[in-house]
């Protein structure tokens, strides 16, 4: 039975990124800038429309995955793809990648493999849409009780939280990587998707997560505040470990009676997207090295800064010579 130092739940989404100018934009009725969810007959005839497509496996928590994994962690995703072009694809692309897709394309899947069209313009604007697709159906049958029981650290994905079977299948695997001994814990990934399942999400993380990671208005979103210091404080008090992250002021956390702040060397973007993700990735892998907190945070900001550096949502240097680099490894 393979032990694994960190396994992810969450979306099986392919990118699929092209260049576009704004009258293209305008012709197909994309709006500029924005993600959009849509549906399965306008993903169709986006990604007809795309020239020059480039693709890679994303997914917020699938992206969290890949970052930890470059630095060294044994590594699984557990996520749901169709027998497609885009499921076999997106299945082998995450197994070159060193990560175990633990599950197979699924042949009679009843959905497309999950697609966000990304169109980028000349001015660096990046116009998403997403199609949610098969991977939104992951349910307590995608999830093995041998591969939840056998990870160190387990990091869910809150977006799965807007179907019950999601919900369900997130708690049997918290319960059976708890059981196992690891530690389980979510990324609360949207504040939208919070005010959707605010008491499921509150009753998950105080009964059944060693750790939360989410941002300023993800934590405040949880209990319905604009003060982020009393939101954290009320997380703090259901949770064992609270990870917030703060954009330009850097990343609080907290466990128990101690609170750490630990700042961040402030660059400008050149594309923000996946910097939450990678700083995850780099803190959950000082926490499953058994680093202390502020180490991992400061693992996390240099992981987040080298993602906000180039375009695409994960790392493209050697991120341990980085940390190396830095002193942390």
């Amino acid at each position: 039975m393979k032990t694994y130092d960190l396994v992810g739940i969450g979306n099986a989404v392919v990118d699929v990124i092209s260049q576009a100018d704004d009258s293209f934009l305008d012709h197909m009725g994309i709006e500029k800038g924005i993600m959009q969810l849509i549906e399965r007959d306008r993903a169709e005839v986006l990604y007809d429309a795309m020239n020059g497509r480039v693709q890679t496996p994303g997914g917020s928590v699938a992206n969290t995955i890949a970052g930890a994994g470059a630095l060294g962690l044994a590594t699984a995703f557990i996520g749901r793809v169709h027998d497609d072009a885009l499921g076999r694809f997106y299945a082998s692309a995450m197994t070159d990648n060193g990560i175990d897709f633990t599950n197979p394309p699924i042949a009679d899947g009843e959905l497309p493999t999950s697609r966000s069209m990304i169109f980028v313009s000349p001015d660096g604007e990046r116009s998403m849409n997403t199609y949610l697709g098969i991977s939104s159906e992951l349910s307590s049958d995608d999830v093995s009780s041998d591969v939840a029981g056998n990870a160190k650290i387990m990091f869910l994905e809150g977006y799965l939280f807007d179907k019950d079977k999601g919900k369900t299948a997130f708690l049997e695997a918290a319960r059976d990587c708890r059981k196992g001994g690891g530690k389980t814990g979510i990324a609360i990934s949207d504040p939208f998707c919070v005010e959707r399942h605010r008491a499921d999400f509150l009753k998950l993380i105080e009964h059944d997560l060693d750790y939360v990671i989410g941002n300023e208005a993800e934590i405040c979103s949880l209990f319905e505040t604009d003060d982020v210091e009393a939101a954290i404080a009320k997380t703090a008090a259901i949770c064992p470990l609270v990870i917030c992250t703060r954009s330009g002021d850097g990343v609080s956390v907290i466990s128990g009676d101690t609170r750490i702040d630990v700042p961040v060397e402030k660059i400008v973007p050149v594309d923000a997207t996946g910097a939450g993700d990678q700083f995850a990735a780099g803190f959950l892998f000082g926490l499953a090295s058994g680093r202390d907190l502020e180490t991992c945070a400061k693992i996390g900001n240099i992981c987040a800064r080298e993602v906000i550096s180039h375009i695409g949502p994960r790392p493209e240097a050697d991120m341990p010579a980085l940390l190396r680099g830095a002193g942390l490894l």
